[in-house]
C-alpha cells in the first residue's frame, strides 16, 4: 500500500509541475521554443525524479499503453491516471489564482489548443491524427529509453531527458496546428477549470491510440526481435 501512496503522490507532483510550468510559460506570453522548453525541460526533471516511484508517467495514454502491453496492471494505471488527472487540476486551479483574468482569458488558461482546434469535423480528425503520430513518436521514445531494461541499464537518468526533448521536438512541430498536447491530463485541466473545451475528445482519442500503437509495436517487433535473436 505505502508503495501505491508514493506512486500516487509521484504521479500527481509530476502531472502538477508539468501543467504549471507549462501553462504557465503559456501565460506569460512566452514564444514557441521557449514554451517547448519549459514542458520539454521540467518534464525531463520529474520524469528522471520518480521513474523509480512510478514509472515518472504523467500521462494518462502512457498509462493506458503500458497497461496494454501487460508492463503494470490496469488497476495501477487507473490509480496513476486518478492522480495525473487530480494533479493537472489542482495546477489549472492555481494558474487561474495567480495570473489576472484578462491574461487567462487570452490565453485560455494555457490550454493545449492550435489552429485546428476550432474547425469543423475534418479538423477534428485531422486533430486526432496529428496528435495520435505526436503521442506515437513520445511513447517510442519512452519505449526505448524508460521501459526497455536494454535503453535503461546504468542510464536510466538518461530517460527522463529524452522523453522531454522529444515533448519540446513535438511542441515545436505539432504546437502551432493542435497545440501538442500527447496527454489528456494536460488538455483536462484547463477544460476542466477554464471551460475550453474545444474538440476536447480529440486529446483523449489521439494520444490513446499513438501510445497504445507505439506500445504495441515495440512489445511485438523491437522486444520480440531481442527474444528471437
Amino acid at each position: 500500500m505505502n508503495k501505491t501512496i508514493a506512486a500516487f503522490v509521484a504521479e500527481f507532483v509530476g502531472a502538477a509541475a508539468l501543467m504549471f510550468v507549462g501553462g504557465g510559460a503559456i501565460l506569460n506570453g512566452l514564444d514557441l521554443v521557449a514554451v517547448a522548453l519549459a514542458h520539454g525541460l521540467i518534464l525531463s526533471v520529474c520524469v528522471t525524479a520518480t521513474m523509480h516511484i512510478s514509472g515518472g508517467q504523467f500521462n494518462p495514454a502512457v498509462s493506458v499503453g503500458l497497461a496494454l502491453i501487460k508492463k503494470q496492471s490496469w488497476a495501477t494505471a487507473a490509480v496513476l491516471i486518478v492522480a495525473q488527472l487530480a494533479g493537472a487540476v489542482v495546477a489549472a486551479v492555481a494558474l487561474k489564482s495567480v495570473f489576472a483574468p484578462d491574461v487567462v482569458a487570452a490565453k485560455q488558461l494555457g490550454a493545449t489548443l492550435g489552429s485546428l482546434s476550432k474547425g469543423d469535423s475534418a479538423s477534428m480528425g485531422m486533430v486526432v491524427l496529428l496528435e495520435a503520430i505526436a503521442t506515437f513518436l513520445l511513447m517510442f521514445c519512452i519505449m526505448g529509453t524508460a521501459v526497455d531494461p536494454r535503453g535503461v541499464g546504468k542510464t536510466a537518468a538518461v530517460g527522463g531527458f529524452g522523453i522531454g526533448l522529444t515533448v519540446a521536438a513535438d511542441i515545436l512541430c505539432f504546437g502551432p496546428l493542435t497545440g501538442a498536447s500527447m496527454n489528456p491530463s494536460r488538455s483536462f485541466a484547463p477544460a476542466l477549470v477554464g471551460g475550453y473545451w474545444d474538440m476536447h475528445a480529440a486529446y483523449w482519442i489521439g494520444p490513446i491510440v499513438g501510445a497504445a500503437a507505439a506500445a504495441v509495436l515495440w512489445k511485438t517487433v523491437i522486444e520480440k526481435s531481442e527474444e528471437r535473436a
